[in-house]
């Protein structure tokens, strides 16, 4: 597994971190539990969660993921880089989500009372809150760096204009700077090429897409004449429905048809050759990988072995995939 810089910090993590919302509903624990050992053996020590997870679950099963990745991180805490996020709805009063101060000051405490331990190395913004002013998120994240409670922060779901924005208001203000973002990313959602991931190389900020299989849609392994299989991201739980709203649809089953062929002339899977587009862009410092079974991280790893593809295979992959550029980003 290789290693990388991320972004303009001095911290160096694994080419791959290992996402984990599935843990908790779509997987139970002893199932994440081999999720986590597969990835470990396989050299990820990266790996992201957040305190909503398992996403699809609701209020009732919030938190149960931190829970699961806490009881897997005893005794090795410290061989494992480890991210969380909040702002989503943790209970049902209203001051029980969002970039408040309150809100952020707490959720950090329930995170580490979840996770077992006394600290995260990256703590995230999950989306964005209008109804909070910035400067008092940034003031919050910066309370939860000099406590200790936090080795950096970053920001998920946002879209580029706020993160600039964050920037230079956290260099103005001298407060903890904004190490990375985590959008959505992947051969079927192209639209951050054009201002977020420019802005993220220009400023050093890592960026750690998710999705990079689009829910799993880029394995190649589902059936457009058939419903959603149960079990699957597309079919579980409260995601369900965005799932299918972003994925489960005509077009994005003809390109996944298109893109087919390609990867069978390459000699590599589906999967392996869409996350290998991915690592191919060199704005991407860790695509989040996640999986339902264990087995399901060979690909990955395969494609983190090969470390990007030749130049004149992600071209034609770019020409075949260039209309997902102009998707809607807040989809």
């Amino acid at each position: 597994m290789q290693y990388v810089k991320f972004g303009g910090t001095g911290l160096r993590v694994s080419r791959l971190c290992l996402g984990t919302m599935t843990f908790g509903l779509q997987c139970d624990e002893a199932r994440s539990n081999a999720i986590m050992d597969a990835a470990s053996a396989g050299g990820i020590d990266f790996f992201d969660t957040a305190d909503v997870y398992p996403l699809g679950g609701g209020l009732a099963t919030a938190g149960r993921t931190e829970e699961i990745v806490g009881n897997w991180l005893k005794g090795k805490r410290q061989s494992f880089i480890l991210a969380t996020k909040c702002v989503g709805q943790m209970a049902p009063k209203p001051w029980d989500q969002g970039m408040s101060r309150k809100h952020i000051l707490d959720a950090i405490d329930a995170s580490l009372r979840r996770l077992g331990t006394d600290y995260v190395d990256l703590y995230q913004l999950h989306n964005y809150d209008a109804l909070t002013p910035i400067d008092e998120a940034l003031e919050a994240l910066d309370t939860v760096v000099r406590a200790g409670k936090a080795r950096y922060v970053g920001v998920s779901n946002w879209l580029a204009h706020r993160v600039a924005r964050a920037l230079g208001r956290s260099e103005l203000k001298n407060l903890a700077r904004i190490a990375s973002v985590q959008p959505r990313y992947n051969l079927l959602f192209r639209s951050f090429e054009r201002d977020l991931l420019p802005l993220c190389q220009e400023e050093a900020v890592a960026v750690i897409p998710y999705n990079p299989l689009a829910g799993g849609m880029l394995t190649g392994k589902h059936d457009r004449t058939a419903p959603p299989p149960a079990g699957s991201r597309f079919s579980l739980g409260t995601a369900a429905r965005r799932y299918q709203e972003r994925y489960w649809n005509e077009r994005q089953f003809e390109t996944i048809e298109a893109l087919r062929p390609v990867a069978a002339e390459a000699g590599m899977s589906m999967a392996t050759m869409a996350l290998s587009w991915v690592l191919s862009n060199p704005a991407i410092t860790a695509p989040i990988v996640g999986a339902s079974r264990p087995e399901q991280l060979a690909d990955s790893l395969a494609a983190a072995e090969k470390g990007g593809l030749p130049a004149d295979l992600k071209a034609r992959l770019d020409d075949l995939t260039h209309g997902w550029r102009a998707v809607d980003a807040e989809r």
